[in-house]
């Protein structure tokens, strides 16, 4: 112990090894001139050390020099010894501890003096959604979100389930307010956010049609002093009092919302403004609607306010303040660039590519619409103030040419003057000569005017059947505008009235490839297939255009026709029912669906839609002929009685319909009656043999002594049908025995005359065996009957003459028949 010297205190062998020496900066390493010397050297290389170099870490102990005192050695790397064994552990290497070395580097351990081998860094604490800010904060975003799935409802028709997610934001925005309130946030309540739930909530309201709970949304914003610019609000609600005509309010309210927005917003002042005179122009008070329109032309014109000025004015008669008012409104710019801006240039390829890409674009568009609209205002004013300006229709509309022609739409003079024109022609003026020569002053115009008036003059003369001069100015104008679809119609129109109907199919297909919407066009070329017995190739063409016009009920029709002529009837009764549905009291429709159950064997359905029909249009011949034959068949005589008193007054020359009448009253029982008819029918054809024999009849049955009286009647006109027969008959075979004498002599003649007598025996045999069976609605007496009943007035040397009646009479009776039938209406 002697030789062993405690160091002092203040000599303490490791201080200053912990303070940062900017020699072991880490992050400077690379800048370090001697330390990358040293990593190339050997120095850097070299091995661990073990346990036979003494004075290293790895000692089991201290060594003490000779003198008896402790001499620290230098390390083979040059610097002095600082492990020592404490406790059976190494103790560190405290001079570069600071910048992470230790002395576990010899023991293996990897350079790193980062500490990157500790692994990731942990996750970040999950954030607590217990916390009252949170949940408020969660709430709020919900609110807003239910805005806006409320707004995209309604956006896309889904009004109901808009006005649901207003509703239920309006309930999530109260419980929002309530938990701000109960965490003492009062003072931070979102004051956007309330507002534009009540708005949205209000509009639901007012597009659901729910008018007081929109009044009430809207004025609870309204008093609401907290929100800015609430007073633009009473324009909503005066919309409102204005849908439930209660313009007063209406104005009212606007006036209010006029007053609280300031002058810096001018253009919504100018539409409140132009509201209020369009709620003035309703309540009929023009003179006032007058002053505010009159204000917005001076500060701000636009196509509408000057159109509806125009209206005022018509409307009090004051002629000279429209020709001013016509004057402001073609004045009006329309701030529209000009069309030559998108013509492109052949120079620049980027220029012209841009001009594609805007030409169909929706600003572009915009402006052609506007364009169009104010054409059209123009147009439609001076048709309504050229019979009010001037003494006549004509000068009035000349001076509105003249205006025209003077202004930005000088285009639109030239389409004044054909409406002029036509205007003529719709006013059935038909003293179309100013009409016709209006439209001949084009001829010479450029090409589009030249068309459209020259396909006006067609069409005018086509209507007048003047087909020549038709087809003149539809050529005309073809030559003119060959893509005018309404001219090539006019063409084919032409064309098909001189039954060419091949050529105007290709009329109708030019028109057709030219514009491909042409209904007219379309259905004329299924007309002409159907002309052409092209049945498949004309139900295409109004299969397609059936698929464009719906609820058109000529093509409808068109399409069932089709479908029975190519002999599918249940196609057709299917077709017909559509026509129906749409014009439900068409007595043509009606009847041919009757007509087609009839064909297919169901009389109740034919009978319901035959009744339809003459209910409808009691004046067609072949419903009212239908109806009494199916009484008839049914054994319902009487019913059948007043549709063919009906058939008499409509056709009362024919004798056919009396006499069903007569014969309806005597199948009922009603003999009386049936006497009077036939008597009535003999009094007006005094010589119809029909008529005359059920009077024979009649009288015999009855007992009455005229039987004598009509039974001669009978004779004679029988006899005068005969002789007028055997006349007409002589005359056929003289001329025909002359014709035959100068070819083949008189023995040809004599075998002629025997086989034309043979001949009429066949001809008269086969007329017996067609005679009309008993259950026909008016039938002929047999031959028994009227032996039994006849009496000839002249005796016995008449027999001969008696039977060749009876025969002549059958025959008659079918040919007279047969005329009854011919004469019918198709």
């Amino acid at each position: 112990m002697e030789n062993v010297h405690l160091a002092l205190e203040e000599d303490d062998l490791y201080s200053g090894y912990n303070d940062y020496n900017p020699t072991f900066d880490s992050e400077e390493l690379e800048n370090d001139l001697g330390f990358q010397q040293a990593v190339r050297t050997s120095h850097g290389r070299r091995p661990p050390m073990t346990a036979k170099f003494p004075g290293t870490a790895i000692g089991a102990r201290p060594i003490a020099s000779s003198f008896g005192s402790r001499v620290p050695m230098t390390s083979s790397m040059g610097r002095p010894m600082t492990g020592a064994v404490q406790d059976g552990a190494a103790r560190p290497m405290t001079a570069v501890r600071a910048a992470g070395y230790t002395s576990s580097l010899t023991r293996g351990s990897t350079f790193d003096p980062l500490g990157q081998s500790k692994g990731p860094a942990p996750p970040l604490e999950a954030k607590n959604d217990d916390t009252p800010e949170e949940k408020i904060k969660i709430l709020e975003k919900k609110v807003n979100d239910l805005i806006e799935e409320s707004c995209m409802a309604q956006s896309v028709g889904a009004l109901q389930l808009a006005l649901e997610k207003a509703k239920e934001a309006g309930r999530k925005e109260r419980m929002l307010v309530r938990q701000r309130e109960q965490s003492g946030n009062a003072d931070h309540i979102n004051l956007d956010l309330t507002y534009s739930v009540l708005l949205n909530l209000a509009n639901q309201y007012a597009n659901n049609e729910m008018f007081p709970e929109a009044l009430n949304s809207y004025q609870v914003i309204v008093k609401n002093k907290m929100f800015s610019n609430a007073g633009r609000m009473k324009v909503n609600m005066a919309n409102i009092y204005f849908k439930q005509k209660n313009y007063p309010k209406a104005i009212k309210f606007y006036r209010m919302a006029l007053d609280q927005i300031s002058n810096a917003h001018k253009e919504m002042r100018i539409k409140i403004m132009q509201n209020i005179g369009v709620v003035f122009v309703r309540m009929g008070q023009y003179s006032d609607a007058i002053t505010s329109f009159e204000h917005i032309m001076s500060e701000s014109p636009n196509i509408k306010t000057g159109f509806n000025l125009i209206l005022c004015y018509y409307a009090i008669g004051d002629r000279e303040r429209m020709k001013k008012a016509f004057q402001k409104l073609i004045s009006v710019p329309l701030g529209i660039d000009e069309e030559d801006k998108y013509i492109p240039s052949n120079d620049d390829t980027s220029a012209n590519m841009v001009i594609e890409a805007i030409k169909n674009d929706k600003l572009h568009q915009m402006e052609r619409d506007l364009k169009v609209l104010a054409e059209k205002y123009i147009m439609t004013a001076a048709k309504l103030i050229a019979p009010a300006i001037e003494t006549s229709f004509a000068t009035g509309f000349d001076w509105c040419v003249d205006m025209v022609k003077s202004s930005q739409y000088v285009e639109l003079a030239n389409d004044l003057e054909i409406n002029k024109a036509i205007t003529y022609l719709r006013q059935k003026d038909f003293n179309q000569v100013e009409a016709v020569e209006t439209l001949k002053t084009f001829e010479k115009k450029d090409s589009r005017v030249k068309s459209a008036a020259a396909t006006n003059l067609s069409f005018l003369y086509f209507l007048e059947k003047d087909y020549d001069q038709a087809d003149r100015y539809s050529d005309l104008a073809m030559n003119a505008d060959r893509y005018n679809p309404a001219a090539l119609i006019n063409k084919g129109n032409t064309v098909f009235s001189k039954q060419d109907y091949e050529k105007a199919a290709e009329f109708y297909k030019e028109a057709l490839r030219n514009d491909s919407s042409c209904t007219e066009a379309l259905y004329n070329l299924g007309l002409t297939y159907k002309k052409l017995n092209r049945l498949e190739e004309a139900l295409d063409c109004f299969l397609k255009l059936h698929a464009i016009l719906r609820n058109s009920a000529q093509v409808m029709f068109q399409l069932a026709h089709l479908y029975e002529l190519l002999e599918d009837p249940q196609q057709a009764i299917e077709w017909l029912m559509q026509v129906i549905s749409v014009t439900p009291t068409d007595p043509q429709a009606l009847a041919k669906l009757g007509e087609l159950h009839d064909g297919e064997g169901d009389k109740s359905q034919a009978f319901q839609y035959y009744y339809e029909s003459f209910r409808y249009f009691p004046s067609n011949i072949d419903v009212i002929e239908w109806l009494g034959a199916y009484y008839i068949e049914t054994q319902f005589c009487e019913k059948a009685i007043q549709y063919f008193e009906r058939a008499t007054l409509i056709q009362p020359t024919q004798v056919k319909w009396q006499l069903m009448v007569a014969s309806c009253y005597r199948r009922s029982g009603n003999y009386q009656k049936a006497l009077e008819t036939y008597k009535d029918i003999h009094r007006k054809f005094p010589e119809n043999v029909e008529c005359l024999r059920f009077l024979v009849r009649l009288c015999t049955d009855m007992g009455l002594n005229e039987v004598q009286e009509y039974a001669t009647k009978l004779k004679k006109v029988e006899k005068m049908k005969e002789i007028k027969e055997q006349r007409v008959k002589s005359g056929r075979e003289g001329s025909a025995r002359g014709r035959r004498e100068g070819r083949e002599g008189s023995a040809g003649s004599a075998d002629s005359s025997h086989s034309s007598n043979s001949t009429k025996g066949e001809r008269l045999s086969a007329k017996m065996r067609s005679l009309p069976a008993s259950n026909e609605p008016y039938e002929a007496s047999s031959q028994k009957e009227l032996d039994a009943s006849y009496v000839d007035p002249l005796g016995p040397q008449m027999e001969r003459p008696k039977t060749g009646a009876k025969k002549r009479m059958e025959d008659d009776d079918f040919a007279d028949e047969e005329l009854g039938d011919d004469l019918l209406p198709e």
